[in-house]
């Protein structure tokens, strides 16, 4: 083996090594505080280009969200003569535009570049939305909710495929927390909007701002680390990029072939994460704490008014935004990038929230708590599509469609559960509704153990299979040590004398 050979063998072992772990205690308060200038400076850059433009768009889309069921308890119900369980049926549209945009779309996203896909997702998404403005009856709403839905769908799966291309993994659950989170604050600040609404006593739609954040991510929106040709990030960037993603063991793009599609569907990954993401939010399907304030009565009046039933909810988002990144710290950090332990506590938690209210005779206050820490649980989503990202490393492809399946099928069964067990005809007590969630909080907690169990024996398979490489490795290096001839000798029987050509030379 030739001293070039030795060197290229030396340098691909120290670059599958796995990074060690930093002693510093400023990785605990942010995890680039303690890494190069250089690699600060690229991670500030991404932050300021992902994140920004990531979270102002989810923002404005989970505001749109909310904006509806703030809408419906604000006089939307009455405009449209909406009835009966029309509310679910246009939640339920808008959840099958979603869920049909989903795959696709992150199927795209690994061919097609991110800064051009997404922003054009989101151009389309705008223009459908302002026309919600002209909606008069409720058919209309039906076919605009549908089609905003399948334009909205690649959105979240597709920032999440672009998080777990661009950060290791004490990094990830951080950013997928802050994205996160930025749905939650989209909620807290809708409740308060209508509630500014409603004093201005006027009627109208909500002014769209996300046509600028659109043409603006064409340009600052980055690509891959294996497809950038933006200007934002320098070559020496991309090249770190680049190495940041062979140290995680994360793979670049490869074609679709029919192996890959078998070993996709086949994989435990695809189905252990799509049930993960389907039941951590025990399915909740309609706005029950709103509902439950619309209900109760003082007497025979209501006991809260509209400002008041737009204002409280907000509470249980706040929680949530708390818990997606109190959770993204721990995990990333504390935790040393385990994602389990922080999922099987918030699982049991959400048990004994769901029993007690499925319980219902229970005091004022506990209600009130059950209603508002259940926003704990919704910030759990960030750490599941880090794991995810994590597990499904070794498979850019894979990566993106289990990524886009555990948000399709959490919106499959948004779809349908809703119109069974959280109808408004059963408001607010929802028993139905309650004892389903308690059921579906209980399989997380199996099913995080389960993924918890299946990835170390991953890991292990992993590394018994390094260990076999670098031994082969190992032997071939003892052997030219002790003959550096001998691959000169291997290749001159091979190629029946040539091979003195290549010791000549």
């Amino acid at each position: 083996m030739s001293k070039q050979v030795l060197s290229i063998v030396e340098a691909d072992v120290h670059v599958a090594a796995p990074p060690q772990k930093r002693k510093d205690w400023r990785r605990f308060v942010w995890d680039s505080f303690d890494k190069s200038p250089e690699e600060r400076h690229f991670i500030f850059k991404l932050d300021l280009a992902l994140l920004t433009f990531g979270c102002l768009g989810f923002f404005i889309k989970f505001l749109d969200a909310a904006n509806l069921v703030n809408a419906f308890v604000s006089g939307m119900k009455e405009d449209l003569n909406m009835f009966g369980n029309q509310l679910n049926y246009v939640t339920t549209a808008y959840t099958v535009g979603y869920i049909l945009g989903e795959i696709p779309s992150n199927v795209i996203l690994t061919r097609v570049r991110p800064s051009i896909w997404l922003p054009t997702l989101e151009v389309v998404w705008a223009v459908l939305t302002m026309c919600l403005a002209s909606c008069t009856n409720i058919t209309q709403l039906y076919v605009l909710r549908f089609l905003i839905g399948l334009s909205e769908g690649g959105f979240y799966p597709g920032l999440n495929y672009m998080i777990g291309s661009w950060y290791r993994k004490d990094e990830i659950a951080k950013r997928s927390g802050i994205l996160n989170a930025s749905g939650s604050v989209a909620t807290i600040f809708s409740g308060f909007l209508m509630s500014a609404v409603i004093n201005l006593g006027g009627k109208g739609g909500l002014a769209v701002i996300s046509l600028p954040i659109a043409f603006a991510s064409f340009y600052f929106l980055p690509d891959t680390p294996d497809t950038n040709r933006g200007s934002y990030f320098t070559e020496a960037e991309i090249v770190l990029a680049k190495k940041r993603m062979v140290l995680e063991g994360r793979k670049p793009r490869a074609p679709y072939t029919v192996a890959k599609v078998k070993k996709i569907l086949t994989s435990w990954h695809i189905w252990l994460f799509s049930l993960l993401y389907s039941f951590f939010g025990g399915t909740q399907g309609t706005p029950i704490f709103p509902q439950y304030l619309k209900d109760a009565k003082k007497g025979k009046k209501p006991r809260y008014n509209l400002i008041q039933i737009n204002n409280y909810p907000s509470f249980t988002f706040a929680v949530a935004v708390v818990a997606a990144v109190a959770y993204a710290w721990i995990s990333d950090s504390v935790l040393g990038g385990r994602r389990w332990p922080l999922m099987i506590f918030a699982g049991v938690f959400q048990v004994i929230l769901f029993i007690s209210l499925a319980v219902w005779n229970i005091a004022e206050g506990w209600r009130w708590a059950c209603y508002i820490l259940y926003g704990q649980a919704l910030g759990l989503s960030g750490i599941i599509n880090s794991w995810a990202n994590e597990v499904c490393s070794n498979d850019n492809e894979e990566r993106a469609v289990v990524l886009a399946s555990m948000n399709m099928m959490n919106n499959v069964l948004a779809a349908w559960l809703p119109l069974l067990v959280w109808n408004q005809v059963d408001a607010p007590k929802y028993h139905k509704g309650f004892i389903t969630a308690t059921c579906t909080s209980i399989v997380f907690v199996i099913a995080s153990v389960a993924v918890a169990i299946l990835q170390k024996r991953e890991d292990r398979e992993k590394s018994e299979s390094v260990e076999e490489g670098l031994g082969s490795e190992r032997e071939a290096v003892q052997e030219w040590k002790e003959d550096p001839e001998l691959d000169i000798k291997r290749a001159n029987a091979e190629l029946g004398g040539y091979g003195e050509d290549i010791k000549g030379a």
